[in-house]
């Protein structure tokens, strides 16, 4: 009976306030909004009239909802006469966006768009703060915050009355709505309240804006070739879907560097163009060609990028990108998406292809251009690829053979300046000899057992397509035997230049004349597996043997064919069983008969630790053994195949727990069990802790001019000291690099040259970094170092060691500085005076 008359009061002394304030809007006409919009809804404990200062109040836990704003306050009264609304204690305003106001107290026109606020604190939907002793707001859309500030950093759980981690704080900061700016006047930037810089004046976007034209965050740079330089990009927002960015950037050294960006949305895709360019003041800070770019005056790139969906399952794409000359990226920091990051000598990539897939088939078609970014690459020994084409398209359960049937097409075309050669045993002559410097491999002798030609001058075109059928038949005991045939087809036109540079040479080697010829490669085998389960109280276990037979006629033509796509060829647990062949292209296809065996164990222990192993062996049975016998590059020879019996090969992982993992791959000497490849890592991982660990051995291979072991050893890791700070470090080994110190010093030893002979360690450091960072929802920061050594193979003389610092402001921007410290490395193409 209590809570119904409380109930009864409460709603009367709400229907009251609202009769009393729906005085507040009279003036708003019909025309300028719904009446629904003009309804007040007005909640609160009690109401008190105050006949004498024409006032009425809505006391304990106000609300009052109007025109999508909600007001919440311990007492919220109105002035009658002065068409005030007055709001004390605990004072808070909900804007329609999301957006909270909350003071001490408000003091509002009627209509709630104008007033004061006092100990103003305004939260806004992306979590933006700002805060000031005093505020006011006018015509609805204009706030000034006197002695206000502003950050994106949540206040601190346990002292929210500490300073945030940063916070600029302004004279006078004012958010215009209309024009969706923010200006800030007499601002300084301080962090955990201390002030590090003073800004005249800024302006930027609220946070309603996507996209808007104005300065960006500053760009630094400084290198011993271009001095200080300080870039200022401006963006254009044109349109919702383009845009442009402009960079000048001015250094001390070398002048003003101009770069540009355009991007374009469709509604089918996007594309971009990149340009960059420069008139150097300084060129002599370079090297002369053909290991700088110091007898250029004007420097410059461009670069576009692009894909367009032509329907949901055709696309067409490209990246393509040009530069003046190879070191202009590097010198001058141009970011490049053609760039390889994964390869040890660096190139830029143009591509432009063609793509369509659907459930069953896919098409690529693609053209390449390769780039070198090394003065230790010959340009004119790059192939260009015009085109490569790839068809794939799988048939699943044909009617009339069950299974899976597969159709493979591949098309390539490629035409190259200047044959590549590689000399055996030992690299030591070169094709340009000049008294000043000796460039780009070559061989002292041009004959087949002392000299491999990498790629031929000329034009090399192949057209293959193949059919294959496979399919598994289970018997009663669980045996799982898997029939297969294949029908290969390969057409070569492959027409060489033997006149310029040193091409002539490859007729000593292989027969240099016009011709088209194919191949016919028809294939049948089986694979027989059995699978065999037991389960015990620690797990389950699968343990399964694995033979697999396949017969070929012999490969013909393997010294006609120029090998280009197929000189890559590591025997693994990954090409154990692969049935089209262990080659990893199509010029090159695996004859005669082969049988390959192994065996197989899986197991899982409880929810998250598992394990499995596979050991196995490649034995030839009859025919002529491709891998014996070695092309123009000797691909076959040392791969641990040209044996009738294979060399072992081993895989191994093991995770006894959630985060651990220990993998590995091996290749064993068939006869005397010593490790001819290695690989291994192991790595863990936490919310705290992470950590890899790697390692990778292989021996010397002379039949392809590898005539020294290779091995290295990386360490990483990384821990979370705080929720918020991380450190990382790693560290890359190069330990066989002492043997090669040692070489190098009886090569240049002579009875005037006596320098001290190199007493280097095993554990030579290839490379180092480690970093610092920090994240939370405001800021990122983060330091590292890095140190790259001098690499034999890169070109680079000298140790290269950069500092890079990145700093980034939620909402205001991000700076990033690298450091280049000590002294440069001829492989930069700078001047070492510099």
């Amino acid at each position: 009976m209590v809570s119904g008359v409380r109930r009864m009061t409460r709603f009367a002394a709400a229907t009251a306030l609202v009769s009393s304030l729906a005085l507040i809007v009279p003036s708003i006409s019909q025309a300028q909004a719904p009446a629904s919009q003009e309804r007040m809804v007005v909640d609160a404990r009690e109401l008190v009239y105050d006949n004498r200062n024409n006032s009425v109040s809505a006391v304990g836990n106000v609300q009052i909802l109007y025109q999508g704003r909600t007001i919440e306050a311990d007492r919220v009264t109105y002035d009658r006469a002065g068409k005030r609304v007055i709001a004390t204690g605990n004072a808070r305003i909900t804007e329609a966006n999301g957006t909270v106001i909350t003071g001490d107290r408000f003091n509002l026109t009627d209509d709630f768009r104008d007033g004061f606020i006092d100990s103003l604190r305004v939260v806004n939907p992306d979590r933006t703060r700002f805060t000031a002793p005093r505020g006011e707001r006018s015509d609805g859309e204009v706030f000034v915050f006197e002695n206000g500030t502003y950050t994106a950093c949540e206040p601190c759980k346990d002292q929210p009355e500490r300073p945030p981690l940063w916070q600029v704080r302004s004279a006078r900061i004012i958010h215009k709505k209309s024009e969706q700016t923010i200006y800030y006047e007499q601002s300084r930037l301080e962090f955990l309240g201390i002030p590090l810089a003073y800004i005249p004046y800024m302006s930027g976007p609220d946070s309603t804006v996507k996209r808007r034209s104005g300065f960006l965050s500053p760009t630094f740079i400084n290198t011993t070739a271009l001095g200080f330089g300080v870039g200022l990009p401006y963006f254009f927002n044109l349109a919702p879907n383009y845009d442009l960015t402009v960079t000048p950037t001015y250094l001390s050294r070398q002048g003003f560097l101009g770069q540009a960006e355009w991007r374009h949305r469709f509604v089918n895709g996007s594309y971009s163009i990149r340009a960059a360019g420069i008139f150097q003041k300084e060129p002599d800070a370079f090297l002369p060609s053909p290991f700088g770019a110091g007898d250029d005056k004007f420097r410059g790139s461009v670069e576009t990028t692009g894909k367009l969906f032509i329907n949901p399952r055709w696309s067409f794409g490209w990246d393509i990108a040009a530069s003046t000359d190879r070191f202009f990226y590097r010198n001058y920091r141009i970011r490049s998406e053609s760039i390889s990051s994964t390869t040890l000598l660096q190139e830029s990539i143009s591509s432009v292809y063609l793509n369509g897939q659907s459930p069953t088939a896919w098409f690529d078609v693609r053209g390449y251009y390769f780039q070198t970014l090394s003065s230790t690459d010959w340009q004119k020994q790059q192939p260009l690829v015009t085109p490569v084409a790839d068809y794939n398209k799988r048939v699943h359960q044909p009617s009339f053979l069950g299974g899976e049937l597969a159709f493979n097409v591949n098309l390539t075309h490629l035409t190259r300046e200047a044959a590549a050669f590689r000399q055996l045993p030992v690299q030591s002559a070169t094709l340009i000899n000049t008294p000043s410097y000796s460039l780009y491999d070559g061989c002292a002798v041009y004959q087949k057992d002392s000299c491999l030609v990498r790629g031929i001058a000329g034009t090399v075109a192949r057209a293959t397509a193949e059919v294959s059928w496979r399919r598994n038949f289970i018997d009663p005991l669980g045996q799982v035997w898997t029939p297969y045939a294949a029908l290969r087809a390969d057409v070569f036109s492959i027409n060489p230049s033997t006149t310029g540079f040193a091409n002539a040479n490859v007729a000593s080697i292989v027969d240099t004349s016009d011709e088209v010829f194919g191949r016919a490669m028809p294939a049948i085998g089986l694979m027989y597996r059995y699978p065999l389960v037991a389960r015990t109280g620690w797990g389950t276990h699968i343990i399964e043997p694995v033979a697999q037979v396949v017969a070929r006629p012999n490969e013909t033509n393997s010294l006609r064919v120029a090998n280009e796509d197929a000189q890559s060829l590591v025997f693994d647990d990954n090409n154990l069983f692969e049935w089209s062949g262990k080659f990893s292209g199509y010029d090159r296809v695996e004859g005669g008969s082969r049988a390959n065996v192994g065996a197989l164990y899986t197991g899982r222990f409880g929810k998250n630790a598992f394990a499995n192993f596979l050991i196995g062996q490649s034995y030839h049975l009859g025919g002529r053994n491709s891998f014996a016998r070695g092309d123009l590059a000797n691909v076959g020879l040392d791969s641990g195949l040209e044996t009738t019996r294979s060399d072992y090969v081993a895989r191994a992982q093991l995770s006894p727990m959630t985060g651990l993992l220990f993998s590995g791959a091996a290749r064993f000497d068939e006869s005397t069990l010593e490790a001819q490849r290695i690989d291994a890592s192991a790595s863990y991982s936490n919310a705290v802790f992470s950590s890899s660990v790697g390692y990778g051995r292989y021996e010397p291979q002379p039949n392809l001019g590898i005539n020294r072991r290779r091995e290295g050893l990386s360490l990483s890791g990384s821990v979370a000291v705080t929720s918020n700070w991380r450190v990382r470090g790693g560290v890359l080994f190069d330990l066989d690099k002492y043997k090669y110190d040692r070489e190098r010093w009886r090569l240049a030893y002579t009875p005037v040259n006596t320098s001290p002979y190199p007493n280097t360690g095993l554990l030579q450091t290839a490379s180092a970094s480690v970093g610092l960072n920090y994240t939370d929802e405001c800021t990122i920061f983060d330091i590292s170092y890095s140190q790259s050594y001098a690499d034999r193979q890169s070109g680079a003389t000298r140790d290269t060691r950069t500092v890079l610092f990145r700093l980034e402001l939620r909402t205001l921007g991000e700076i990033a500085y690298s450091q280049n410290l000590g002294a440069v490395s001829a492989g930069d193409g700078i001047a070492a005076s510099n």
